[in-house]
């Protein structure tokens, strides 16, 4: 009898095993083993894609202030670009930069290239509103022609590096006519030709400074 029910035991399983998978569906039994496997694994966080900042900032501008980035050029591919509040002033896009000095106004619809009209950049200056910006920035060389009174000139706005200015060397600044910009922001920056160090060959890499100005200065 014991031998009987130990032979019966197993074939009544089988049966009921193959039963039962006969009323249940291929997909909810796969379904279930793979939720069995799952468990005691940890979740998988993935992080959102970040938001876009204006002027490719990394990260946003307070409420009540403008967005400014400004980008030298860097070998003959890569072309300077002037950014202020998400809006391309210069750039290879818009079509309107060039080699030397470029200059942007803000308030006032007007750009420069300065390579070759060192009187012409300096009269630009000049004529800049009151309380406007204005960002400059190099591409290629921006100092063979740039003479000492125009030189001069952009000291008084504030540059400490226009003095230093070499052949080629990749420099941004920006400044304010009529008012003081906030002593924390970056306003800016130089890096040199060097023929053990340059990136593109004989020209130094691009550099850039960014930084948010409160809407009530200008």
């Amino acid at each position: 009898v014991k031998l009987a029910g130990l032979l019966i035991t197993p074939l009544a399983a089988w049966y009921l095993g193959y039963f039962v998978a006969a009323l249940i569906s291929e997909e909810t039994i796969t379904t279930s083993i793979a939720n069995l496997q799952d468990i005691g694994k940890k979740p998988v966080l993935r992080a959102p894609v970040p938001k876009r900042q204006k002027c490719d900032h990394w990260s946003p501008c307070l409420p009540g202030s403008y967005a400014y980035r400004i980008l030298s050029g860097g070998g003959k591919e890569k072309l300077a670009k002037i950014c202020f509040e998400d809006e391309l002033l210069i750039s290879e896009e818009k079509g309107n930069v060039g080699r030397g000095i470029n200059i942007a106004i803000v308030n006032c619809n007007c750009v420069i290239d300065s390579t070759d009209h060192s009187g012409e950049m300096m009269t630009f200056i000049k004529n800049a509103p009151e309380r406007s910006l204005l960002l400059m920035v190099t591409h290629d060389d921006g100092s063979t022609r740039l003479k000492n009174d125009t030189k001069k000139l952009v000291e008084e706005l504030g540059s400490k590096e226009i003095q230093n200015i070499k052949f080629r060397s990749s420099w941004a600044f920006i400044a304010a006519k009529g008012f003081k910009l906030p002593d924390t922001m970056q306003k800016e920056k130089i890096n040199h030709s060097d023929k053990k160090k340059n990136r593109y060959g004989g020209w130094p890499a691009e550099i850039q400074i960014e930084g948010c100005i409160p809407r009530n200065l200008i």
